[in-house]
């Protein structure tokens, strides 16, 4: 018998839970512990053997995704840090671009650095930009250095030299002495956790992985210790950002590479949707607890970046928050969640978000202490929501608790009744998801009007309809297990790693192709150390990109290489790579400019076969609800019965127009007046704009 597989992921709000056996799928959420966020993990574990009856030995792997780093960034909860880089340029990560991200905001509030300026201190050391020596490393100027860190108690070291890009030696000599003096210390070299060009965000990545890694290294060892009292004996992998696994060691090495984790789950869940309903343009939408994720997957391929920023000051403004280069899925995500917190500001106008309820106290419907009205409280008064069977029945919604806030905090400062504020908050937190899905989609130069929009997370598929007609769009697909989408994500994610290095070439007859197979020789060393001890006897399947430019430019454009080695032939491949692909960016080349490459790219993963494609569904077929219940029609503005299915009893073929409801454990999809939802061959819901 194949053995099962775990995959646990924290949110805000709830921890997800999802076991895949043979016999199928089981999931369950849980309250999520703010103050040991482990707890929830296994809560959620005792749970699931319970109630499939497995033990601990029958598990192969368990794959785990957290927002505990990125909440430590955000709330400045992390170790007392310190940053030591090359003399005369301790200051560097507090200039940053030396401009203003917003112009004409004259109290426009800058993110503070992670290191205070007092704990970044400098050395005597440089290298040029081709790695040459300009100035030895001097190690007698930290000595003094070191004094201070243990005055200070720090716990961490970032360390970011001019250049290290090209070449480690400096970082690693002083993280050496560092380490030698000062043991219990958590070092981290930037040219080891973003080895790229362009200082600030280099060292902006590194002050951020060390500010991270004692609490998450301290963290995982707990998990995983506890796992093993438990009688887990099999291999922890931790979800990155980048949508692949990777094993304990490297994330506690590494976990910037994790404050993503958990959408980059439900980013990969909707790809396997999208390949398996054969779409080739989809907008994922996750909505939790805390936060919505919107994010656009084209031929079954989530976006991807390197460049990413946590903690933004504003909400949609980019240089608002601190720069980071690790692999990325991108998406756009906003406070917008069951938990967010709706007020009225003083011109009279609903605010939702991004505060949030949280897990502790939660909405108010929760009955846990909290008072402020929330998203879940309007869901509810809405009747889109059946108190009873919240969360599996785990969480009895009190309506009576909604109602209160949501008419104190709401409905009284504007003279409406408790069930028009909840409608004016769900309309509020709707346009500001599909606000922000417009600004993602534009600023990428994507339409959205054309794409099928596949909704998961515990929220989502109660407003996933409503934000499809804001959108323009017509189908939406809510897939089986939603509620727990991303830790259904996990399950599917392969396990894989990328490395990238600056090696700074031009595209002519000067190019070096001896250089760059060495280049790739070495990146395919590192990234295999990581992939093939997780991945033990699997096919590794080796993907290349670049990011190149013109000369004289100040941004890239990236793109696949062909894989190599490479002969004295490729630098023209690449020139037509390039420009065929700069004239899809921006419909036109640029004769007699001459073409650069910054940095090489090469992500390892294990081979994944290509998901079944689904099966036909039988025939339409009626099928009759097992309850009815009020819920309010938002084109009628009053509360109207509509008929309720429970999702385990609809099968392939079944078919009913809106407007309903369809519940199950996890989640509630909410099917408007004039949609017909149809389930397909994988039990799929799948909700189309059509007469009915």
């Amino acid at each position: 018998m194949a053995k099962a597989r775990l995959a646990a992921d924290i949110g805000g709000t709830f921890t997800d839970i999802a076991v895949e056996t043979e016999g199928g799928l089981f999931t369950c959420k849980v309250l999520t512990t703010p103050q040991a966020p482990e707890q929830g993990v296994f809560d959620g574990i005792d749970r699931a053997l319970k109630q499939t009856g497995l033990s601990p030995s029958d598990f192969s792997l368990i794959i785990h995704g957290t927002t505990l780093a990125t909440n430590a960034i955000i709330e400045r909860k992390g170790a007392r840090t310190a940053m030591i880089v090359t003399d005369g340029f301790r200051d560097s990560i507090e200039i940053a671009y030396e401009n203003r991200f917003e112009q004409y905001d004259i109290f426009m509030d800058k993110p503070p650095p992670l290191v205070p300026r007092e704990l970044r201190f400098g050395v005597k050391e440089r290298l040029d930009a081709r790695g040459n020596v300009l100035i030895p490393l001097d190690l007698s100027s930290v000595d003094g250095v070191i004094e201070i860190l243990r005055r200070e108690k720090i716990e961490a070291v970032a360390v970011g030299l001019l250049h290290s890009y090209i070449d480690g030696r400096h970082e690693r000599l002083l993280g050496e002495k560092l380490l030698k003096e000062l043991p219990e210390l958590s070092v981290t070299l930037s040219s080891e956790v973003s080895p790229e060009i362009r200082e600030f965000e280099r060292w902006s990545t590194a002050s951020a992985n060390a500010y991270v890694q004692p609490l998450m290294s301290s963290y995982l060892g707990r998990l995983n210790a506890k796992l093993g009292t438990m009688g887990f004996d099999c291999p922890l992998c931790m979800m990155t950002s980048g949508g692949g696994l990777a094993g304990l060691e490297t994330a506690r090495q590494f976990p910037i590479r994790l404050v993503e984790s958990g959408p980059a789950g439900g980013a990969i869940l909707a790809a396997q949707v999208a390949l398996e309903c054969g779409l080739d343009q989809v907008l994922s939408f996750d909505m939790g607890g805390t936060t919505a994720k919107i994010c656009l997957i084209d031929n079954g391929e989530p976006q991807q970046s390197r460049t990413f920023e946590v903690a933004r000051q504003y909400r949609f403004m980019k240089g608002s928050g601190l720069p980071l280069r690790i692999p990325v899925i991108e998406m756009v995500e906003i406070g917008a969640g069951g938990g967010s917190i709706a007020s009225v500001d003083a011109l009279s106008r609903i605010h939702v978000g991004p505060e949030s309820a949280g897990s502790e106290p939660g909405p108010a419907c929760y009955n846990r202490g909290g008072v402020s009205a929330t998203v879940t409280d309007a869901d509810a008064l809405l009747g889109r929501i059946d108190p009873d069977s919240f969360a599996a029945g785990t969480i009895p919604l009190k309506l009576d608790n909604a109602r209160k806030a949501i008419g104190e905090t709401v409905g009284a400062p504007l003279g409406l009744s408790p069930l028009d504020a909840a409608f004016g908050i769900s309309e509020i937190v709707e346009e500001n998801m599909a606000n922000a899905a417009r600004v993602h989609a534009v600023e990428r130069g994507k339409e959205l009007e054309q794409r099928t929009l596949i909704a998961f997370g515990g929220a989502a598929p109660v407003h996933a309809v409503r934000l499809a007609q804001s959108l323009g769009i017509e189908r939406v697909i809510v897939p089986t297990a939603a509620g727990v989408g991303s830790a259904v994500g996990f399950l599917r994610a392969p396990v894989a790693y990328e490395v990238v290095r600056s090696r700074y070439a031009l595209v002519d007859e000067t190019f070096d192709v001896d250089a760059l197979n060495e280049v790739y020789t070495d990146l395919r060393r590192e990234a295999e150390a990581i992939v093939a001890p997780a991945a033990p006897g699997e096919e590794l399947i080796e993907t290349r990109t670049a990011d190149m430019r013109y000369r004289g430019q100040g941004h890239e454009i990236s793109f696949t290489l062909p894989p190599g080695p490479y002969d004295a032939s490729i630098a023209d491949t690449f020139a037509e790579l390039f420009l065929a692909a700069y004239e899809a960016s921006f419909g036109r080349q640029i004769p007699n400019v001459a073409i650069e490459v910054l940095n090489w790219t090469l992500r390892l993963a294990a081979r994944q076969d290509p998901p079944a494609p689904c099966p036909d569904a039988p025939a339409d077929t009626a099928v009759e609800p097992s309850s009815w219940r009020d819920v309010f029609d938002p084109d009628e503005a009053v509360m109207q019965s509509v008929p309720v299915y429970r999702r385990p009893d609809l099968r392939p073929g079944h078919m009913f127009p809106g407007p309903a409801i369809i519940s199950e454990d996890e989640t509630t999809s909410v099917v408007l007046n004039g949609y017909v939802a149809r389930i397909n061959g994988l039990g799929y819901i799948v909700m189309s704009k059509e007469e009915t």
